[in-house]
């Protein structure tokens, strides 16, 4: 597979096998080359500012109108519904998410689409939700497309090979993928696979701006790759169908051909894909933490400076040199959510429980922090220069949104760990008043 790099740019590809695709010098010409339909998506308003404008144009072989109706279809356990349940402040926390056995069981990524939380609603276009995703079969002649947001994919066990309209993507477990809203595209997957998926209504992520770090670091804009153009001609005689998730709901309809047949495209409002292990991790030298926006991977912007609806952060393996300081996460309360996952090893301030394909929430203004065995270790720890997080991968979707659990995250999924609390129940006090 190849790709071209940049967050953002402005891109053209053309499949190799119909040179001269693209129109010269305009958008929609009378007559397209090679009789192709010119067709542009738009991620924007036609009016935004040209920083925030998003669009892009796509030359396919037939229009994407060319199907039949749509009509509601059973959406499983996707849901907007935040009303399912009682709201729940507690601490929770996720043992790893079963993926069911094929044959068994056929799942495929639309079917196994699972709402844990979330907040807002599409029809406002504000607000997100958390879903898990467990499958172990391909999407065959059907494709999904999301009309109510943007999808960022997290790939914890099992790779994905998704096929979008602009071209295909190979995304693995430490890799992370975008897929903007409006795009139609198909996964396709080799066993049993589970991952984490961000959906944000309303606004697209972008990169954090640097402010006095500078012009470099964090997440570099030129590692993000995005796919080139690559179409199928392939008629579907039985029927291929196509997903529209709207207003959160799901409906399909049908259409005689794969809507892969976008042979040209340019513009900058594409699918794209990122390398977790690519991120230019800032860190304190001296004494103290630095708050962990600082390994901001994405934001979604709210229009509230300086805060977001939704961020990616992630805990990458880094140096830990910081002197007279406690070096786990410090104990917190926040005015944002804060949901995390782990895709690999351990995460440093909870060595037990907290497993891979597993997950937790930590909801506004609950306190959190390192279990007991993790304070008195760090407490005593002779401070010297170490690898912290060596071989893992955590992350967190932070949100400005109180979040609202569904009934399958509380109840259905059977997966809630019950006993979360206890890890910090031995937690003793060491305070003397005769010792300063």
């Amino acid at each position: 597979l190849q790709y071209m790099s940049g967050f953002g740019n402005e891109h053209v590809s053309e499949d190799p096998r119909c040179p001269g695709a693209l129109p010269e010098g305009q958008n929609n010409p009378q007559v397209c080359p090679y009789g192709l339909y010119a067709e542009q998506l738009s991620g924007s308003a036609f009016t935004c500012p040209r920083p925030t404008n998003k669009r892009s144009w796509l030359y396919r072989i037939l229009p994407s109108v060319c199907h039949k109706p749509f009509k509601p279809v059973e959406e499983g356990h996707l849901t907007h519904n935040w009303d399912e349940v009682e709201p729940d402040p507690n601490q929770l926390r996720w043992k790893p998410f079963e993926i069911p056995k094929a044959p068994w069981s056929k799942l495929d990524f639309v079917s196994g689409l699972h709402t844990l939380c979330g907040a807002g609603e599409p029809r406002g276009r504000n607000g997100i939700a958390v879903h898990i995703f467990v499958c172990n079969t391909s999407m065959i002649n059907r494709c999904l497309y999301n009309s109510d947001g943007d999808f960022l994919i997290v790939p914890q066990q099992g790779k994905l090979l998704i096929t979008t309209e602009f071209g295909k993507m190979l995304v693995e477990p430490n890799e992370i993928c975008v897929i903007q809203q409006g795009m139609r595209f198909s996964v396709e997957v080799f066993g049993e696979t589970r991952g984490y998926i961000l959906e944000v209504y309303g606004a697209h992520f972008e990169l954090p701006d640097l402010g006095p770090i500078g012009a470099n670091g964090l997440a570099n804009p030129r590692d993000f790759l995005v796919p080139v153009a690559w179409y199928e001609d392939r008629q579907v005689p039985g029927g291929y169908t196509v997903i529209s998730k709207y207003q959160g709901k799901l409906f399909a309809a049908q259409q005689d051909f794969s809507p892969f047949n976008v042979v040209a495209w340019h513009g900058n409002y594409t699918p794209y894909k990122y390398h977790l292990e690519k991120f230019m991790v800032i860190n304190s030298v001296a004494f103290d933490h630095a708050d962990p926006s600082i390994f901001t991977v994405l934001t979604a912007k709210s229009t509230r400076p300086g805060v977001a609806v939704a961020d990616f952060v992630i805990f990458p393996p880094r140096w830990g040199v910081a002197n007279n300081t406690f070096r786990p996460p410090y104990y917190h309360r926040n005015c944002m959510s804060e949901f995390m996952g782990l895709i690999k090893g351990h995460y440093e301030a909870k060595e037990e429980g907290f497993q891979p394909g597993g997950a937790s929430l930590h909801s506004m203004m609950t306190p959190h922090g390192p279990d007991a065995d993790c304070f008195e270790k760090a407490s005593k720890a002779k401070l010297e220069p170490e690898r912290v997080a060596e071989g893992t991968m955590a992350f967190m979707f932070e949100s400005s949104l109180s979040l609202a659990v569904t009934k399958w995250g509380l109840q259905t999924s059977n997966h809630l760990d019950k006993n979360y609390y206890k890890c910090w129940e031995p937690l003793k006090s060491h305070f003397n008043p005769n010792c300063k």
